[in-house]
């Protein structure tokens, strides 16, 4: 398994995703090679500055760098050497079997719509986070931002793609569903919420647990919540600030650094014909170390054959 990694995105790239890249390669599986996609030059020098065997990666060459701050559309049309242009090129044609990068979140969506594309009879992906609870695994949250505006059949897909992560990453065999609403009521919601939970009540695709309130968000009420990508990004936000909070008031506790976004690494695109594992763009090298270990799960998990196999 070839898992690629986008070292010139991020903000402290290229030294973090290097570094971060070299902790994940001494918890690496022998059947998993590593491939850093960036200028080699600057990867052989921040190898050497530290110590780090360049041999024990595969280095491919990419001259240009999308920055955080270029329009993704244009930018991916026209830095086509680029380290994400080249990545997701890399990962279409198979070279690589998932791309994980925490550079332009709008260039990886742009690569992974375009390039990658949805998995046929799948309306729109979505990007979905691991959410702290008391429980042993997380919750799954999930649109967080790529789809605002959402349709009752678009959230019905994503209960679906939703059951599968938790499923073959979590490990829960039958993950409870949840709608996440102003009420637990049926008749509770606006149009969206009403119309969708009429479409999930009686379904066998999911266990449908029905609507749940933004007081169960770390609770174990249910295992996915889904949502329209507007209040899930909200939600998220919430949830980092809330970390944020924790962390200025100088309060030490194990289950509220486990909201330290450094602990997942990465978010998935769920619903795209590869994996893409998209980082936060502040990650230092812990975070990207997880990024990296949770590229090879999801790729290991073959989420997206299973998700193939569901819309076929």
């Amino acid at each position: 398994m070839r898992i690629g990694i986008d070292i010139m995105g991020g903000d402290y790239a290229p030294e973090a995703i290097i570094l971060g890249s070299s902790l994940a390669y001494n918890e690496l599986p022998d059947d998993v090679q590593l491939v850093l996609i960036g200028h080699e030059e600057q990867i052989r020098s921040i190898c050497q500055k530290h110590a780090i065997p360049v041999e024990n990666f595969e280095i491919i060459h990419a001259s240009q760098q999308i920055n955080m701050g270029d329009y993704p559309i244009k930018a991916f049309s026209q830095k086509t050497d680029s380290s994400i242009v080249v990545g997701f090129k890399m990962l279409k044609t198979g070279m690589i079997d998932s791309f994980a990068s925490a550079g332009n979140t709008g260039a990886m969506l742009v690569g992974a719509m375009q390039v990658i594309k949805s998995v046929p009879g799948i309306i729109r992906p979505a990007i979905a986070a691991a959410m702290p609870r008391m429980a042993e695994n997380p919750m799954l949250l999930l649109d967080i931002g790529l789809n605002p505006d959402c349709r009752p059949d678009v959230l019905y897909q994503y209960a679906i793609l939703g059951k599968i992560y938790a499923r073959d990453i979590f490990g829960i065999a039958e993950p409870r569903i949840g709608l996440l609403n102003i009420g637990s009521e049926e008749e509770k919601g606006n149009l969206l919420t009403k119309s969708t939970f009429q479409a999930m009540k009686d379904t066998t695709d999911f266990n449908f647990c029905g609507n749940v309130e933004g007081n169960d968000l770390f609770g174990n009420k249910v295992d996915v919540i889904v949502c329209d990508g507007f209040v899930g990004n909200v939600m998220l936000k919430e949830a980092e600030a809330f970390y944020a909070l924790i962390r200025k008031r100088k309060i030490a506790d194990s289950f509220f650094e486990k909201f330290n976004f450094v602990n997942y690494g990465g978010t998935p695109v769920l619903g795209v014909n590869a994996p893409v594992i998209i980082g936060h763009g502040i990650s230092n090298d812990t975070a990207v170390k997880n990024m990296v270990l949770h590229s090879i799960d999801v790729a290991k998990a073959n989420i997206t054959g299973k998700i193939k196999e569901a819309f076929k």
